[in-house]
């Protein structure tokens, strides 16, 4: 066996660990402001914004205390068409994906809002194919379909005349869906020159900037609590900064289309642990339709691996 192929057998399972625990965690820290929305009353509103301040703030701290590139912070402020982008996927893509999504789990639960934001990527083929100017393929012709399907199931639990979940639930749940495509196709520039770290930390501090003029992160309603403390705790730590670090530095070990699969355990370990914990009904139909979206992921990585 060659070097290469030791390195190989020793980083493939590492860079597996790290994206299965980023993505986990992300999907327990959804279920986690869920109990905090239904249990301890606290407001969608002003989770987003602490969320998003405070995680900002530390990544750009780690950013610019990293010495890997002294003008990384700021430097991006100093080019024009930079500044706009980044103000566009501050806005419309990180507080866009981020409030969304948590609106959704406040109308619904955490397991249905993760399911239904992960129509993002069949959302995102079609963009793809449209601005291509090309026939969508076979294979992402039938991961829409098996989308359309997972979430028909998920919000009607197989009976089409009525819903199963509030009409903001979906609203919201389609609306983080868009957001998400957003967030993942718009920054692609920004990321290639300033890294994901600068790119992501500015995006958190402008958004939760942003929003705090729509709500003042002092203006706050909740019950506190010790439980509450460590809640909002888990969800900017692991759930924000230790998922976020786990998912990037999984790309330096597996590929982006391994990740965006093995990524599929965090609407699973939402709906599990909603279940478990908070009692979430989750029936036949649930489970069917979040196996159909999520299918649609491994159809639309098997595209992009052989295209």
């Amino acid at each position: 066996m060659g070097t290469e192929n030791i390195v190989l057998t020793y980083t493939r399972p590492k860079g597996m660990a790290l994206v299965l625990t980023g993505a986990a965690l992300w999907g327990i820290s959804g279920t986690v402001a869920q109990f905090l929305f239904q249990h301890k009353g606290f407001s969608a509103e002003w989770l987003v914004v602490i969320r998003l301040l405070i995680s900002g703030i530390i990544l750009l701290i780690l950013a610019s205390s990293s010495g890997k590139d002294k003008h990384g912070v700021w430097g991006i402020w100093k080019n024009k068409q930079d500044v706009i982008s980044l103000l566009l996927f501050s806005i419309l893509g990180m507080l866009a994906v981020q409030y969304t999504y948590f609106a959704a789990i406040k109308h619904s639960n955490a397991a249905t809002a993760t399911v239904l934001q992960y129509l993002g990527p069949a959302m995102i083929a079609c963009y793809l194919a449209l601005i291509s100017k090309r026939l969508p393929t076979s294979k992402e012709i039938m991961a829409v379909i098996l989308a359309l399907l997972g979430t028909i199931l998920l919000v009607t639990k197989g009976n089409i005349q009525s819903l199963s979940i509030s009409g903001w639930a979906l609203f919201w749940g389609l609306a983080s869906a868009v957001a998400l495509a957003f967030y993942t196709l718009q920054p692609h520039k920004l990321l290639s020159r300033w890294g994901s770290t600068v790119v992501i930390g500015w995006g958190m501090l402008i958004g939760g900037i942003s929003f705090s003029f729509i709500h003042p992160p002092w203006s706050f309603q909740g019950h506190w609590s010790i439980t509450s403390f460590f809640a909002v705790a888990f969800i900017v730590i692991f759930g924000t900064l230790i998922a976020f670090y786990c998912y990037l530095e999984s790309l330096k070990y597996i590929s982006a289309t391994e990740t965006s699969l093995l990524a599929c355990i965090e609407p699973l370990s939402a709906a599990v642990l909603s279940v478990i914990w908070l009692q979430v009904s989750f029936g036949l139909e649930e489970w069917l339709g979040t196996l159909c979206i999520l299918s649609t992921i491994m159809i639309l990585s098997v595209v992009k691996k052989s295209s």
